[in-house]
């Protein structure tokens, strides 16, 4: 009996770069999150580093996007929904608010919005497209450390996805917080690495 060796960070023609709403209305000008997008900045540089390297080497960059609840309520019981609705009630997909971060995209990337909920991987397209694409590693990135990143790696391991998280390409409030979220949350239920050592793993596979 044989057994397949999978690189600790992964099997890179099997892998793809989620990025979570970076976009618009939540990290840029127009931000409804301002306490999460000062903090965010410092992120951006490394994170567009890291899309950079997943492309050249052939990785597939999806963003998950917020995009508005069309014509819904688009809200459950959560504070934080309650707080978000009035202003995200009129997003939709040509709303300057749902728009990947400029610096972020491209046009070879893949943009899944979805109009319901806090998770972006819960009852959305994300998984089975990543699934239908041969993907079984997710490197996970964007925001927030605080709620939406662990949804997903939550939904993503129970679905049989590998997560890996670099720590320099992703962003949570207050920064102190955001620190031990990763340690103590993400860090049980991913690999937790950085951009310079995944561009590395990723530059030194010969794809």
């Amino acid at each position: 009996m044989t057994t397949t060796h999978r690189p600790p960070l992964g099997d890179v023609p099997r892998t793809a770069v989620v990025v979570v709403e970076c976009q618009e209305g939540v990290l840029g000008s127009t931000s409804v999150l301002p306490t999460l997008a000062g903090p965010a900045e410092t992120m951006l540089g490394p994170l567009r580093s890291l899309l950079d390297a997943a492309r050249a080497a052939g990785v597939p960059v999806v963003h998950a996007t917020y995009a508005g609840p069309l014509g819904g309520t688009g809200a459950g019981t959560a504070p934080l929904w309650k707080a978000l609705a009035p202003v995200t009630d009129e997003w939709n997909g040509s709303h300057v608010g749902t728009q990947v971060l400029s610096q972020l995209v491209r046009n070879e990337d893949l943009v899944l919005p979805r109009h319901h909920g806090l998770n972006p991987a819960k009852g959305t397209e994300l998984l089975p497209v990543l699934r239908g694409r041969g993907v079984d590693t997710i490197v996970l990135t964007g925001v927030s450390v605080n709620l939406a990143l662990p949804l997903v790696a939550g939904e993503a391991t129970e679905e049989g996805f590998h997560v890996i998280v670099p720590r320099d390409a992703v962003a949570g409030t207050p920064v102190e917080y955001a620190q031990q979220a990763l340690k103590h949350t993400l860090g049980m239920l991913a690999t937790l690495t950085t951009v310079s050592d995944l561009s590395d793993h990723w530059r030194g596979s010969g794809h």
